[in-house]
């Protein structure tokens, strides 16, 4: 059966008046409003759907969606949202050091009924002072997202590429080919292995950047209590940042790549078969399958392998959480709290959750709801072999990898030797944690 809202609950109790004085929706001509401020542009269409389903079960009640993310600065929109005294009633924090940044303003959500339901782990991130802070969006994968019938055409077996050794080879063979014409007739826009986003730093200082130093913290409240890093695994870290250089549509002239954004990379490149592959994770496929599901259904996940750890492995955890603004109205509140249960917990919101959204879900009750989308199906299956590596990124401290990936806009460029950027990366954190 439908959860009842909140509100209506409290209407039935007896009219009861929320702290502002407004009371429920419900039979009410005022209208309580919920504004979201979140960061994911590939749900943006699948959010504002599931807002307007919430809006049509729930009269008196208007959810707006707003959306900044991609090549634009999250953290940074936040805190002009906030400054400029235009607080959105949900929003998002990525862990713990954000959430130390912003536990002034965030509500309690301990009593939630999905906090018994998070799967292990999921709510690490977002507990603090033995408070929940926030509900995890999902459980997401990232590696190298690739398109099978290409490396099928080229005779390669991703299969069998679980090391760096590995991938190399196969990404050298796949070179040869493409410049040689043999994939042309097939796939006549390909024109390079992979797609390096230059402009996007979260890719390859943020993410990538997870690989070396989840060898370093096998967890993310260690990585977060951590006061200095080795980077024990820097010149493995070059190897993968190289190889994708090397591998590009740019390689001749590197610093070109620095204008290279997600879009150019994802729907401009995998999307329409201009590249075979490219780093990046299972979010990815909804915005490949707007533009060809035929590529999108074709897709899989291949291993980032750093030389030292777990060469066949993928990084798996909690990109984000939604979180509900402690300084809104109790009629605000209870609003959120309810949409969010309600997209999480119904069966109408499992459904967008799965099949709208390409959610992995962080929680239990999703029983006999498995993964629609190829690169869900990708991560369930790196999962079940324990092929994974532990997110540490959301756990840096707040600004360190954007500082880093200026650095590395310099490497990329030729500006810089790879040595200081790792240098200056190593006392950064120290600075940052002192």
């Amino acid at each position: 059966m439908r959860k009842v809202s909140l509100i209506l609950m409290a209407l039935l109790a007896g009219g009861m008046l929320f702290a502002n004085g407004q009371q429920d929706a419900v039979g009410s001509d005022k209208t309580i409003e919920v504004d979201i401020f979140q960061f994911k542009v590939e749900i943006v269409d699948e959010l504002e759907m599931a807002a307007e389903m919430y809006e049509a079960e729930h009269p008196g009640v208007k959810i707006n969606v707003e959306t900044v993310g991609g090549g634009n600065s999250y953290d940074a929109a936040l805190r002009v949202k906030f400054q400029g005294g235009n607080e959105p009633t949900i929003f998002n924090v990525k862990g713990p050091s954000v959430v130390e940044e912003w536990k002034h303003t965030l509500e309690d959500l301990s009593d939630q009924s999905w906090v018994d339901l998070a799967l292990p782990g999921v709510l690490d991130g977002v507990n603090a002072d033995d408070k929940i802070y926030g509900l995890p969006f999902n459980i997401e994968g990232y590696g190298f997202i690739y398109n099978k019938r290409i490396f099928e055409a080229a005779g390669i077996d991703a299969k069998s590429i679980t090391s760096y050794a590995a991938l190399e080879e196969a990404m050298a063979t796949l070179d040869q080919k493409i410049k040689g014409g043999e994939l042309k007739d097939e796939f006549p826009l390909l024109e390079a292995v992979v797609s390096f986003p230059g402009k996007e730093t979260w890719v390859y200082a943020s993410h990538l950047s997870n690989i070396p130093l989840a060898g370093e913290f096998d967890h993310i409240m260690k990585a977060y209590e951590a006061k200095s890093i080795d980077f024990t695994y820097a010149d493995e870290y070059k190897k993968l940042i190289d190889l994708q250089i090397q591998y590009s549509p740019f390689a001749d002239n590197p610093a070109l790549l620095n204008a290279v954004d997600y879009a150019t990379q994802t729907e401009g490149g995998l999307a329409i078969e201009r590249v075979a592959m490219i780093q990046q994770g299972n979010w990815v496929y909804n915005g490949v399958d707007k533009i060809d599901s035929e590529v999108a259904v074709n897709l899989d996940i291949l291993p980032l392998p750093l030389i030292g750890v777990n060469e066949k492995s993928i990084p798996v955890g909690v990109p984000n959480n939604w979180c509900v603004n402690s300084g809104k109205s109790d009629a605000e509140k209870a609003v959120a709290k309810d949409f969010l249960n309600w997209l999480y917990t119904s069966d109408e919101g499992k459904h967008l959750i799965i099949n709208e959204f390409y959610f992995i879900p962080p929680f239990l009750g999703y029983e006999g709801m498995e993964p629609v989308d190829s690169l869900g199906q990708a991560i369930k299956r790196y999962a079940e072999a324990g092929d994974i590596t532990p997110w540490v990124k959301q756990a840096y401290p707040s600004g360190w990898y954007k500082e880093m990936g200026v650095d590395m806009q310099a490497y990329i460029a030729g500006e810089m030797e790879w040595d200081a950027i790792i240098e200056k990366a190593t006392q950064r954190w120290q600075d940052m944690r002192s």
